[in-house]
């Protein structure tokens, strides 16, 4: 079910509300009882699928498989060097 957005022209009182999409807009406000509510357009949110089962992870191309794995097996040993010379207690000299 979605939010929407609603004002009151007579006391400019804003207000979300959540409802079925069925549902009739509300009419009354809340806030000081009078029937001058409208229903505001908004731009509405974006939905995002993550994780497997969705078309966007799960039916990639061969090519952009074996480069992203590429780039993930480049990367993975940068990322545990720079760990090891981070706790060997070494700091930076500043270079003047």
């Amino acid at each position: 079910m979605p939010t929407y957005d609603y004002a009151c022209d007579a006391c400019d009182h804003r207000f979300e509300l959540f409802q079925s999409i069925t549902a009739e807009p509300v009419k009354q406000c809340p806030q000081c009882g009078r029937r001058k509510v409208r229903r505001l357009i908004g731009a509405g949110a974006a939905i995002v699928f993550k994780g497997s089962g969705f078309y966007k992870t799960d039916y990639r191309s061969d090519s952009y498989k074996k480069a992203a794995e590429a780039e993930k097996k480049s990367t993975a040993p940068a990322a545990s060097s720079s760990k090891e010379s981070k706790s060997s207690g070494d700091k930076p000299t500043a270079a003047c």
